[in-house]
């Protein structure tokens, strides 16, 4: 299973009321795929363009391998993995507030997306909805098994 799932502040009390988040904070959220051990972190803002493109391919039943850059502290390389349609996709947001969604962003990642390399995860252009989200993960780790 591919899971795509939000990593933010720990709720007090098993709730966490958005007026506890400081609106400065980079959501960042996890991708874990199929049964394996490794999750790969993205801010919450890069998740939700990754849902577009990736749910538009999926729905025309389209694989294709996603790569993004990783982070310096698993050693600045970059992985790859190969999203299927029979894979199942959960996406988890802790926030009631879906991000402005970056059109131009969307644009470029689709374009990747539908090429013979896959889907290229980019940074974010500037523009009247950017934010400038980083193309790169947070952290890829390996978790205890």
């Amino acid at each position: 299973m591919l899971v795509l799932q939000e990593r933010g502040l720990q709720p007090r009390d098993g709730k966490l009321a958005a007026r506890d988040r400081d609106p400065r904070e980079v959501v960042v959220g996890a991708l874990l795929y199929g049964g394996s051990d490794i999750e790969v972190k993205f801010e919450d803002r890069v998740l939700a363009h990754l849902q577009v493109v990736i749910g538009a391919k999926l729905r025309r039943r389209e694989g294709f391998f996603f790569t993004w850059r990783d982070d310096i502290s698993v050693g600045d390389g970059r992985s790859s993995v190969w999203i299927d349609p029979s894979v199942p996709l959960y996406f988890r947001y802790s926030g009631s507030k879906p991000p402005v969604i970056n059109r131009e962003w969307i644009e470029l990642l689709t374009l990747s997306a539908n090429s013979t390399q896959g889907l290229h995860l980019m940074d974010e252009p500037p523009g009247p909805n950017s934010a400038g989200a980083p193309g790169k993960s947070k952290d890829n780790s390996v978790k205890p098994g």
